[in-house]
């Protein structure tokens, strides 16, 4: 399993029914592309996507010793974590769960449909991530509407400690997993994964919602999801990636 997913931040006061309009007509382009797990048009509205609703009753605080969000989401935003403000950007952010490295390799420079982005917008960096885990939730039968990625660390001393025998970042791994595998279960949930970038060392926590992303949920970004691609949805992994 293979994550990945660029981001194109768009004027303040650009017109977000534009990419809507662009969702509308060809998102479904890749609801039959083979290696393809799922793709997530999403979109973060400046002003909106911050926590909706009360206090999500199931939402415990983070067991002490799980890694926390990033203070700034990477080098992506630095705006930081989104709180009850909402978005500070105006962006489009499709994200990506591949089976198939090859069929990803053809998106990106074999004419499989990147060319779209690089004519339209440029070429934005993509992020890619190897995958950990992944969990399908209840609510894996419902269309999601929303979704949450949270960025966290991992360079030396970022949440693992002392490390004389070099296992400290395996150990975290697995409290993190073990998390993931808890959150899953959670009404309303989607998808949840879990994958690390070894370029950056930086953990990836993305979640897909069927309503809205709780409250509580930590999360450095919250999106809406305009439309989801599963052509191979069933054959992502559940649970552990090895």
């Amino acid at each position: 399993m293979y994550a990945q997913q660029y981001e194109i931040t768009l004027p303040a006061d650009y017109d977000m029914g534009i990419i809507r309009a662009r969702v509308a007509a060809g998102g479904h382009v890749l609801d039959d592309r083979a290696g393809l797990g799922l793709k997530a048009y999403l979109i973060r509205e400046r002003g909106a996507g911050g926590p909706e609703g009360a206090a999500d009753p199931e939402g415990p605080a983070r067991p002490e010793g799980t890694a926390g969000p990033e203070g700034t989401a990477g080098q992506e935003d630095p705006a930081g974590p989104e709180g009850s403000g909402g978005s500070p950007v105006n962006q489009y952010a499709p994200f990506y769960l591949w089976n198939d490295a090859g069929a990803s390799a053809r998106f990106l420079v074999g004419g499989g449909g990147f060319q779209n982005i690089v004519r339209d917008f440029g070429r934005p960096v993509v992020h890619h991530w190897t995958g950990v885990a992944c969990h399908a939730g209840p609510a894996r039968d419902a269309p999601p509407r929303a979704a949450s990625r949270r960025l966290t660390p991992l360079g030396s001393g970022a949440g693992t400690g002392p490390d004389p025998d070099g296992l400290a970042l395996s150990a975290l791994i697995e409290r993190e997993a073990a998390e993931l595998a808890a959150l899953a279960r959670r009404p309303g949930v989607h998808t949840a994964v879990l994958a690390v970038d070894p370029y950056h060392w930086r953990l990836l926590r993305f979640v897909l919602w069927a309503r809205t992303v709780p409250a509580r949920e930590p999360a450095t970004e919250r999106y809406e999801v305009l439309h989801l691609s599963a052509p191979e949805l069933a054959g992502l992994p559940e649970g552990r990636d090895w």
